[in-house]
């Protein structure tokens, strides 16, 4: 359930009529409902009644320090990849304590920020990161807590570009090659080994997967106790769950809280979740304008203000997106893609999509993009990144302001040997 809802053939986003924003602020720009976003993690955190747990927000669905600060205020954890993620959650509020820094490449200033924070627990993903954070650790005098990232090789049946669990994968250690890490790791004076940590991959929609990973972690966890003597306290199962762009149908919250309470229960173990997607996709649209219709040979286009630079997912994953008129009409139906201003003919929102028809001035919504939307966007073409809005109740805030062509050459200089 989201809060974008249609009020005498008006979209509203809860009690706030879509086309006023834009009517103030202009388009293209990401709105997000904070009722959605608020809902979205008391029904995914209350579906793991009954286990020791902790809800790590994944950040790199959407940093926006507002949408952040709405999680830490609900004492979520937050799951990141890079020093400027730790730097925008601290900024938000959560508790060190409560933040994984996940991530194949991690670089020494930002593990050493990280130790200096007093994060929670690094997920390692090599033999070469582990021995370095021993390194950094032991200069800081500090013992870096760390759970290995298995790679359990588990199909997560999702697009390859977002899949994470598999041999080919670049992701995590396989695992003998983990059992090897964990020997290593106990051996190390400046690291604490309180974890493991496995994540399969994106927008997935079975609950099967999900079971199948955590069997093998299961059954790790217990040869590192009975060969190596190391107690486990958390197990991060990492995120994943699929929403419903189009047609998909996700595990309901319980079932896929289901495949895990079942399977965890009396191990004694916290267990780390990190959903992002499922979180805010919904609770986002991005709003364009109409420029232009134009009528090709056998193909019809309807050229919008927004391009593959604002959301780059239909054009990087040929995602599916919902694209609705802000405004319902009486006006026929048309077959049409939804194209950008990008000089680029993968510049596309929509490809022979169903639409009603549509002039010059009118807004759509482009459904489903709070996560991967504006944390994906750039300045290709020069193009200013996009507003992005926040509403409560009959209330909205910008919460990140549209960028000026100034910003745009900001940090920029020509050096005087070309004056």
């Amino acid at each position: 359930m989201n809060h974008f809802i249609y009020r005498e053939n008006e979209l509203y986003c809860e009690d706030v009529p879509v086309q006023r924003i834009a009517a103030q602020i202009g388009t293209p720009f990401y709105l997000y409902s904070h009722a959605t976003l608020t809902r979205h993690f008391k029904a995914f955190n209350e579906a793991f009644e009954g286990i020791d747990r902790l809800v790590c927000f994944s950040a790199k669905a959407n940093t926006n320090l507002a949408i952040l600060k709405l999680f830490a205020n609900l004492d979520c954890g937050l799951d990141i990849v890079s020093g400027g993620e730790l730097y925008r959650g601290i900024q938000a509020g959560f508790a060190p304590n409560h933040i994984v820094y996940s991530g194949v490449g991690k670089r020494v200033d930002e593990i050493d920020y990280a130790l200096k924070s007093g994060i929670l627990m690094f997920n390692l993903e090599s033999l070469d990161e582990l021995k370095l954070i021993n390194q950094r650790a032991g200069r800081l005098n500090q013992r870096a807590r760390i759970a290995i990232r298995v790679n359990p090789d588990v199909d997560p049946k999702t697009h390859p570009y977002i899949s994470t669990g598999l041999k080919k994968n670049k992701f995590g250690i396989d695992t003998a090659g983990a059992l090897e890490g964990y020997r290593l790791a106990g051996s190390l004076e400046h690291i604490e080994v309180i974890g493991i940590d496995c994540h399969i991959g994106s927008q997935i929609t079975e609950a099967g997967p999900f079971e199948d990973a955590l069997n093998s972690i299961k059954t790790l966890i217990k040869q590192l106790k009975s060969e190596l003597g190391i107690q486990i306290q958390y197990v991060d199962m990492g995120g994943g769950l699929g929403i419903t762009y189009a047609d998909e149908t996700p595990p309901s919250l319980k079932e896929y809280a289901k495949a895990f309470l079942e399977n965890l229960e009396g191990m004694d173990l916290t267990l780390i979740l990190e959903p992002g997607r499922v979180l805010v996709g919904n609770a986002g649209i991005l709003v364009t304008r109409v420029l232009y219709k134009k009528a090709g040979k056998g193909k019809n286009f309807i050229i919008v203000d927004a391009g593959m630079n604002d959301l780059l997912r239909p054009t990087l994953y040929n995602a599916f997106h919902a694209i609705e008129p802000i405004v319902r009409s009486q006006a026929p139906l048309t077959v049409a893609d939804v194209v950008g201003p990008i000089c680029e003919s993968g510049d596309f929102l929509a490809v022979d999509r169903n639409l009603t028809e549509v002039d010059a001035d009118d807004l759509l919504a482009v459904m489903s993009t709070g996560a991967y939307g504006f944390v994906m966007s750039s300045n290709y073409c020069s193009r200013p990144r996009v507003a992005e809005v926040m509403v409560k109740n009959n209330q909205y805030h910008v919460v990140k302001k549209r960028e000026t062509y100034q910003d745009l050459v900001k940090g920029e200089s020509i050096p005087t040997f070309m004056e």
